[in-house]
């Protein structure tokens, strides 16, 4: 099945809140997973922990990282 009209050139927005990223052992991909507020990414972190590699990538406010390591930069 092929895919109808013009592709996207623009990426995507990343919506407000707080972003973590996960990574299998071993793998070189990784997905992106937001929650609300500090204490729910707190309690991703203990849960994913056990069996992925847990990073914490920061807070998107309006379009920009507001803390972790891209802070000041656009999304």
């Amino acid at each position: 099945m092929q895919r109808r009209g013009r592709p996207s050139t623009q990426p995507p927005k990343l919506k407000d809140g707080f972003y973590i990223e996960l990574k299998a052992h071993g793998s070189q991909s990784a997905i992106k997973i937001i929650r609300k507020n500090m204490q729910e990414v707190e309690r991703a972190i203990e849960m994913y922990s056990k069996n992925k590699i847990v990073k914490f990538l920061g807070e998107v406010k309006s379009g920009k990282w507001v803390s972790g390591e891209n802070k000041g930069k656009s999304c």
